[in-house]
Formats: C-alpha cells, sequence, structure tokens
C-alpha cells in the first residue's frame, strides 16, 4: 500500500510531500530536494498500510 508522507529538507528546511511503500516493510531511499537539489537520506519506518514514522537526513 503506498501512503503520503511529509517531510522536510535537512539542507534548506523545505517541506515536501513524498510516497511510502508500506509493502516493503521499512527501509531507507535517497531523493534530491525540489528546491535546493541536495541529496538527503529518507528513512521509512512501516508495517503494512502504516508509517510508524518518517525522517530525512543529510547525505
Amino acid at each position: 500500500m503506498i501512503v503520503e508522507v511529509e517531510l522536510e529538507c535537512p539542507h534548506c528546511g523545505e517541506v515536501f510531500v513524498s510516497t511510502a511503500d508500506t509493502s516493503a516493510g521499512s527501509y531507507e531511499t535517497v531523493e534530491d530536494c525540489a528546491v535546493c537539489c541536495r541529496p538527503m537520506v529518507v528513512r521509512i519506518e512501516c508495517e503494512p498500510g502504516d508509517v510508524r514514522a518518517a525522517w530525512t537526513e543529510p547525505c
């Protein structure tokens, strides 16, 4: 199940919406900020259908 999550860029502070695939279990990925273009690690802790925590960290 795909769930929308609200995250904040750790570099510029821009808040953005991303999606998390909860069927995959907890995971991390790298995304670029749409505003400052700097990469960040997105960490998702989830169970099927439920995001328990979502946060970003600088790469």
